[in-house]
This record gives C-alpha cells, structure tokens and sequence, in this order.
C-alpha cells in the first residue's frame, strides 16, 4: 500500500498543536517554580541533623525519583479521587505531579549547591549583623540560584518534554494535540514529524536563551 502524503491538512490543524505548545510551557515553567520551593525545603531537611526531618525527606525523594512519572500522574489523577480529594482537574493534577516529581530531582541539585556556597559568603553576613532570615534572603538563596542556574536550565527542557505524558488524561497539550489531528485526519507520518519539530524547536529556544542568562548570572568560581 502506498503512502499518501498531505502536509497542508497538517497546518490547516496547525492552531492544536501551538496552543498545545504554549500550554507544555507553562505547565513546564509552573512545575520548575514550584519545584523549586520543594527542593530547596527537602534538602534543607536532608541537611537536618534532626532525623525526624532528614529521614522522611529522604524517604520521599527516593521514592520519588525511583517512581515512573506516568505511574505518578496515573496515582494522582485516578487515585486521589478515591481517597476523596477530587478538588482537581486533569490539568492541575498533571502540574502538581510535575512540580513534586521534579521538586524529588531539585533536592539533590540544591542540596549540592549548598554545600558549594563558600562559607566566607555566611561569615560575612554574620560579621556586618545580618540575622538568619536575612542571610538567607539576601546571602545564601542569591547565591544559591546563581550556582545551581546550569542544572535548572536542564531541569526546564526536560520537565517540557515530560509534558507529553499529559496527554494519557487528557490535557491538550502539543503531543493531545498532535494525536487529535493524527485520530482525524490519518497523517500518521506528517503529523508526527512536525510535532517532534516542535519539540525539538521549543527545546533548542529555551536552551539558547537559558544559555544566555547563565552567562551573565551563573556562578563563577
């Protein structure tokens, strides 16, 4: 059987797969904030010398990084409800997904750029009066960001293309898109080609502009 190529009928449908772009996106970018505010809290634990928070922090990490997301968005979305907790739809249910899972990977990040802030940073903060709220608002996070800002440019192009598990419940991100034009107009070859172009667009994008920003902020040692 031969093969009948139709690319028009792929941009005709084109309008699915950017709003499906822009909405990865920001599901990505959501996630990697609220990542944030989770990894920095782990690894602070997981620095504790208390093992009522050193141990359960570390529990939950391993756990989580050993987890397939797919697995965890399926508990959550499917199994929440069932506990009762069914206050949310399919697409905050995949961001909050998103945001542990990638908070799991951001503890190991920040727990290693803790341990890089030089000490002389602290010590100075201490020596002009600076209380233990205040060096970590104005000391410890600047520094903090600046030296893990490499392996948070990472984090945001691989947390964009884990948004194409979203599509398994439904949230009309690029690949739910990419599949309704494939169900509709049975362009198997096209459809996907120009939705891992994309991807693949999307990605190198984020990567150059995320290069950009570490050049001028990036921790330099």
């Amino acid at each position: 059987m031969r093969y009948n190529f139709n690319w028009p009928v792929i941009w005709r449908n084109a309008d699915r797969l950017y709003d499906g772009l822009l909405l990865g996106l920001a599901i990505a970018i959501v996630a990697l904030a609220a990542g944030c505010i989770i990894g920095i809290a782990l690894a602070a634990c997981r620095q504790s010398r208390s093992p009522l928070l050193r141990l359960p922090a570390t529990a939950f990490v391993e756990v989580l990084r050993n987890t397939p997301l797919l697995l965890l968005v399926f508990f959550v979305y499917f199994g929440l409800p069932e506990l009762g907790i069914s206050a949310f739809d399919n697409l905050q249910c995949f961001t909050l997904t998103l945001a542990i899972y990638s908070g799991a990977y951001l503890t190991e990040v920040f727990r290693a750029g803790l341990a890089a802030i030089p000490t002389a940073y602290i010590e100075a903060g201490k020596a002009i009066g600076l209380t233990s709220w205040q060096r970590l608002r104005y000391v410890i996070l600047p520094v903090l960001f600046r030296i893990v800002l490499p392996s948070l440019s990472s984090t945001l192009i691989s947390l964009f293309k884990d948004t194409a598990l979203a599509a398994a419940i439904g949230v009309p991100e690029l690949t739910y898109g990419a599949r309704w034009i494939n169900v509709n107009t049975f362009q198997v070859l096209e459809t996907w080609t120009v939705t891992a172009g994309f991807y693949l667009a999307a990605s190198y994008v984020i990567a150059v502009v995320l290069r950009r920003v570490e050049r001028r902020y990036a921790m330099v040692r």
